[in-house]
């Protein structure tokens, strides 16, 4: 197996994470994050989801604070999954300076979720971020 690629960002890494950096596993952490969080939203807000079908679902939230917190949380999760899967495929056709950028939106997004929920997924997505800069 040939040594890993060194880029100006990883010469002080060791080489096993190093390797890791390189090896294309950001978009799937992600797309694993955002199908927990899809889940996740299943149960937590099941009575939501409930009454949302009970009220019919067009305009269902009409102020209901809880069902907007519920569908908010369900859409997050479909958004970072299209994110998972446009970083997997940057990630194996894209010189690694190309994913840099994606790799500070995502502390920022950590960062942001962070501080404003520290009891939360938003670490979840922490280990990808730091690799897409080193990568």
């Amino acid at each position: 197996m040939p040594p890993p690629r060194r880029t100006p960002c990883t010469p002080c890494l060791p080489p096993s994470l190093a390797l890791l950096a390189t090896r294309p596993w950001k978009g799937r952490w992600l797309l694993a994050v955002a199908l927990l969080h899809t889940v996740v939203a299943a149960i937590l807000f099941a009575p939501q989801w409930q009454l949302l079908w009970q009220r019919g679902v067009f305009n269902a939230v009409a102020g209901d604070v809880h069902i907007g917190n519920a569908i908010w949380f369900l859409l997050f999760g479909a958004v970072l999954a299209l994110l998972a899967w446009e970083v997997t495929a940057l990630e194996r056709s894209q010189p690694a300076v190309a994913l840099r950028p994606m790799g500070w939106c995502l502390l920022a997004l950590v960062a942001a979720g962070v501080v404003l929920m520290p009891v939360s997924g938003f670490w979840l997505v922490l280990p990808p971020a730091l690799a897409l800069l080193v990568r």
